[in-house]
């Protein structure tokens, strides 16, 4: 079992109780309306899928509900760092 820490309850808690998100630090479109089809298709598909560390979105549903960043290695499913939504990564040179 995984398991990963909720940076707002500052607990420890079994994966089973989040759910992923997606990338992280992906800023949205201040104009959607004057993006190209092929600028929107980019921001709604077009991930980084990166091997090793990696910086996602999770949400800890059956706990406090809301959302965090985490840097996670895709190789090895290991979480490094959780850390609030609006804070800085603290690896900057992560995906």
């Amino acid at each position: 079992m995984i398991l990963i820490h909720c940076p707002y309850c500052e607990q420890d808690r079994p994966e089973i109780e989040f759910t992923y998100g997606g990338q992280a630090h992906i800023a949205r479109p201040h104009d959607p309306a004057a993006l190209t089809d092929r600028e929107w298709e980019t921001y709604l598909y077009i991930r980084a899928n990166p091997r090793g560390l990696h910086a996602e979105r999770w949400r800890h549903i059956h706990g406090c509900a809301r959302f965090f960043n985490a840097v996670r290695d895709t190789v090895t499913d290991r979480f490094t760092v959780t850390y609030k939504t609006g804070e800085a990564r603290p690896d900057g040179g992560v995906a």
